[in-house]
């Protein structure tokens, strides 16, 4: 019997909603020296708490460990920077940013956002707690602490006056291990008349779209709106706007102020709550049938795996995120299916895969290999890929994608 208790309110976890096994940590990726040495696994194991409806890991490594010296820079992808750069245009207008404002982003990676601030000379601070991708921010001229954040830090900030009339947490509170702690942390730093801004994958879209693989050990819950407004209420913050965004499969913007008798909610917070009671993110029962739409999604992408196989088509991955370390696990694919994957970031190439010990090649080895089918691993980016990897049309080459189904891209 599970007697592992819920994060946020502490009721007994019972209920499984996606077991993915054992895996290992998403981004903990393999050198050449490191492939002659045991791997740690851990249990992938989802659960559904059946007070809150918040679905969560446990935690079986601590965030120092995962985040000591973290592979994932975001000013990689161009679809990410022009989205920050988009939001940078949109915060600035519609909060009256100026050059005595205070923008405060958490798990600020390595300035990819806060480098359009300071274009604008508006004051800004990153915390960050990788030092390795701190260090990349410092070099860009970005303002940077390397920290885990939480009330403590939080408690130490608005000590030296350094309140925020904006926080910025783009897909952060999903890493939260002590939900309890960041919360209190964005309550203590924003200023009374401050906004907080939290971009997190929406769990609507999780289930309704099979994004299983973006489970993994860095991930410690899932969020719907209904979750996070119970969590941030309990803290007297008020959701007071929502905006449903394409990154990451389908995330959320949530716009979030001091409880306040005057606050204006914007209609679209209870919409987007009614939009999710309608699909029945209310009910236990909804999360409990997901695992069965996974395992048959699996099923299907091994025969056609297997298919290829037999009829000797040569298929390779593109992209080494974090997702589909969980994908390629879960479903035992390996370099009998997938001899190499490439990768843009100079930081991956030369490395292998967790697990399925698959080799990171540049992008250029395509042009080599000539491949019949190109999977793409971050199924979110699928047009930026296709379109700089279009030249795999030149012999025949297409692109295959496996969430939310099997689908092949002439």
């Amino acid at each position: 019997m599970n007697h592992k208790k819920c994060r946020f309110c502490q009721s007994s976890l019972e209920h499984t909603f996606l077991d993915l096994g054992v895996s290992p940590l998403a981004n903990s990726f393999v050198n050449a020296e490191g492939l002659n040495k045991m791997e740690p696994f851990y249990p992938l194991h989802t659960f559904v708490c059946k007070s809150c409806l918040l679905v969560q890991l446990s935690e079986f490594e601590s965030p120092q460990n995962i985040f000591n010296d973290y592979l994932y820079f975001s000013s990689y992808s161009s679809t990410w920077l022009l989205h920050a750069e988009a939001y940078v245009e949109m915060a600035t207008k519609r909060f009256h940013l100026t050059e005595s404002s205070q923008v405060i982003e958490i798990a600020s990676n390595d300035g990819y956002l806060l480098q359009y601030f300071q274009k604008k000379n508006i004051p800004s601070l990153g915390i960050e707690p990788a030092k390795n991708v701190a260090e990349a921010a410092l070099r860009k001229g970005v303002n940077t602490i390397s920290e885990f954040f939480g009330n403590k830090l939080a408690k130490e900030l608005s000590s030296e006056n350094m309140q925020a009339d904006l926080i910025v947490a783009n897909n952060v509170l999903a890493h939260v291990p002590n939900l309890h702690d960041f919360v209190a942390g964005l309550k203590t730093l924003l200023k009374a008349d401050g906004v907080i801004t939290i971009e997190f994958p929406h769990l609507l879209q999780l289930i309704t779209h099979k994004q299983f693989d973006t489970i993994y050990h860095e991930h410690f819950s899932y969020f719907s709106l209904v979750s996070v407004k119970r969590i941030l209420a309990h803290y007297k913050l008020q959701i007071v706007d929502v905006e449903e965004l394409s990154t990451h499969g389908g995330s959320l913007r949530l716009f979030i102020k001091h409880e306040h008798k005057d606050l204006r909610i914007n209609t679209r917070v209870q919409d987007l709550i009614q939009k999710e009671s309608e699909q029945g993110l209310d009910q236990l029962n909804s999360y409990l049938q997901f695992a069965k739409q996974i395992e048959a999604l699996k099923v299907d992408t091994l025969k056609f795996l297997i298919q290829a196989k037999e009829e000797n088509k040569q298929i390779v991955g593109y992209g080494a995120p974090a997702k589909g370390n969980t994908l390629l696990n879960f479903y035992g694919i390996g370099k009998e299916f997938l001899p190499y994957t490439v990768d843009a970031s100079p930081h991956k190439q030369g490395l292998y895969l967790p697990g399925t010990r698959i080799p990171i090649q540049n992008p250029e080895m395509l042009k080599q290999t000539k491949p019949d089918y190109l999977l793409i691993l971050p199924w979110n980016l699928r047009e930026e890929i296709v379109e700089q990897c279009s030249f795999i049309r030149e012999w025949g080459g297409k692109f295959l994608v496996i969430i939310p189904k099997v689908e092949v891209i002439e």
